[in-house]
C-alpha cells in the first residue's frame, strides 16, 4: 500500500515578502501572524506606534508607522519592504472600519459633511494606494498576491451606506485588478469575514444603538451565520496563506467568505 506523501519540509511562504496594512491588531494581526508562521518576511503597518511595535515584537514582523488612508503615507509600508527585503510578493489590504460621521442618511442637513467620503477613503481607496505602490515590484518578480479584506457588507446591505458602498466597491476593484494584472502573474482576491471578535466590534455600543442589551446584540449577530458564532481574528489567516502560496495561483478575482456561513 502506498504511503501518504510527506508534508512539505519548507514553509509555504519561505522567501516571500509580505505587507499587511492595519496589521497591529485584530484581523490584520491574525493574518500577519499566519504569514510569519508560514515563513514569510512580514511588514505590518498601523497608525499607533506603541501598539504596532508591541505586535511586531510578539509575532516577529517589521513595523512601519503609516496611515493607509493618507495618500502621502499609504505606500510607505510597501516602500519599506522593498528597501529592506528587495521587493514585495504579498500585499494584504486590511485597513478598514469606521471613519466616523453620521450613518443615518436622514439625519442632519443635506449639505453637511456626514463622513461619507472619509469612509470611502478608509475602506476602498486605502486598498488602492498600497496596491499601486506594490504592483511594480510584483511585475518585476513575475508574480504577486494581492488580498483585499472585505466584510459581510461586501456582498450584502449590512451597514451604513458609506461602509456598504465602499466594501461593495472593493469587490469591483478586486475583480478589475485581477483582470488587469493576470498577465503579469499577479492574483487579486477579496476575503470577507463576517462577525469577528475585534476591538471594532463593541456589543455594548451596538446594543444601545439597537435598543437592546449587549447580550441580545451578540446573540443577534451570532444568529446571522450558519455556525451561530463570532469568529476569532486568527481564523482568517489560513485562507490568506493559501491565497498567498503557490497553491493559490489559479485563484483570482474571487470574493471568498470566511465567515461561518454569514447570511447564506
Amino acid at each position: 500500500m502506498a504511503s501518504n506523501p510527506p508534508f512539505p519540509s519548507t514553509p509555504l511562504l519561505a522567501g516571500r515578502v509580505a505587507v499587511v496594512t492595519g496589521g497591529s491588531r485584530g484581523i490584520g494581526a491574525g493574518i500577519a501572524t499566519a504569514l510569519v508562521e508560514a515563513g514569510a518576511q512580514v511588514v505590518i503597518s498601523g497608525r499607533r506606534t506603541d501598539v504596532l511595535e508591541k505586535t511586531a515584537g510578539e509575532i516577529g514582523a517589521t513595523p512601519v508607522v503609516a496611515d493607509a488612508a493618507d495618500l502621502a503615507q499609504a505606500g510607505e509600508p510597501v516602500r519599506q519592504a522593498i528597501e529592506r527585503f528587495g521587493g514585495v510578493d504579498i500585499l494584504v489590504n486590511n485597513v478598514g472600519g469606521s471613519a466616523g460621521g453620521n450613518s443615518d442618511i436622514f439625519a442632519g442637513e443635506a449639505g453637511e459633511d456626514d463622513g461619507f467620503e472619509a469612509n470611502l477613503r478608509l475602506n476602498l481607496t486605502a486598498a488602492y494606494w498600497p496596491t499601486k505602490a506594490a504592483v511594480h515590484s510584483m511585475k518585476a518578480r513575475g508574480s504577486g498576491r494581492v488580498i483585499n479584506i472585505g466584510s459581510g457588507a461586501s456582498r450584502h446591505a449590512a451597514a451604513s451606506p458609506a461602509y456598504t458602498a465602499a466594501k461593495h466597491g472593493l469587490t469591483g476593484l478586486t475583480k478589475q485588478l485581477a483582470l488587469d494584472l493576470a498577465r503579469h502573474g499577479i492574483t487579486v482576491n477579496c476575503v470577507c469575514p463576517g462577525w469577528t471578535q475585534t476591538d471594532l466590534v463593541d456589543f455594548d455600543t451596538l446594543g444601545k444603538y439597537q435598543g437592546v442589551s449587549a447580550e441580545e446584540a451578540r446573540t443577534s449577530a451570532e444568529s446571522e451565520s450558519a455556525q451561530r458564532r463570532i469568529l476569532e481574528p486568527t481564523e482568517l489567516g489560513p485562507m490568506c496563506v493559501l491565497l498567498a502560496s503557490a497553491g493559490g495561483g489559479p485563484i483570482t478575482g474571487q470574493v471568498i467568505g470566511v465567515d461561518g456561513g454569514y447570511r447564506l
